[in-house]
């Protein structure tokens, strides 16, 4: 079977996804990635009910469209980390960067409060506007114990907390 016809037979020629809220936050630039941050995500009111129970969690993680990613930065496949040159060129799937062929944000943050269709979380390092795809809450089945990172993510980390 061809490609082209595969792809048509699996429906993923197109896929579509619907916001089911929108990041509120007074933050402004590099300040959305500075940890302590205080975001509200304002659902529609027709998810309010897909709601129910999250407020037991302590954290949850959202997954956002990163809309101020362009068109052209979309193209980008390879990157220095952080935009640091001293740091290695390597592909954007081996790094966090926004630039990406679907720019997609995945982000765990600490659940703070729910109030009808508003979350109020912690450490959300999204823009004010932009749009939520989902929200998953995290578990023990998010963790492991042998994660391993290359030594430049490492010394970056190194670099942060000093």
């Amino acid at each position: 079977m061809r490609c082209v016809e595969r792809k048509a037979k699996m429906g993923i020629d197109l896929i579509e996804l619907k916001p089911i809220g929108f990041v509120k936050t007074t933050a402004i630039g590099k300040e959305v990635r500075k940890k302590g941050i205080i975001s509200k995500i304002i659902l529609r009111s027709d998810m309010t009910k897909a709601l129910e129970g999250i407020d037991e969690f302590s954290h949850v993680f959202i997954l956002f469209w990163m809309h101020e990613t362009s068109t052209e930065e979309r193209r980008t496949v390879k990157t220095h980390p952080r935009g640091r040159r001293n740091l290695p060129l390597l592909g954007v799937f081996a790094t966090r960067t926004p630039l990406r062929p679907n720019p997609i944000g995945l982000t765990l943050v600490e659940l703070l409060k729910v109030d009808g269709n508003v979350l109020t979380v912690r450490n959300l390092d999204a823009f004010d506007g932009t749009p939520v795809l989902d929200i998953k809450p995290f578990d023990n089945w998010d963790m492991t114990d042998d994660a391993q990172v290359p030594q430049w993510w490492k010394n970056l980390e190194a670099d942060r907390t000093n």
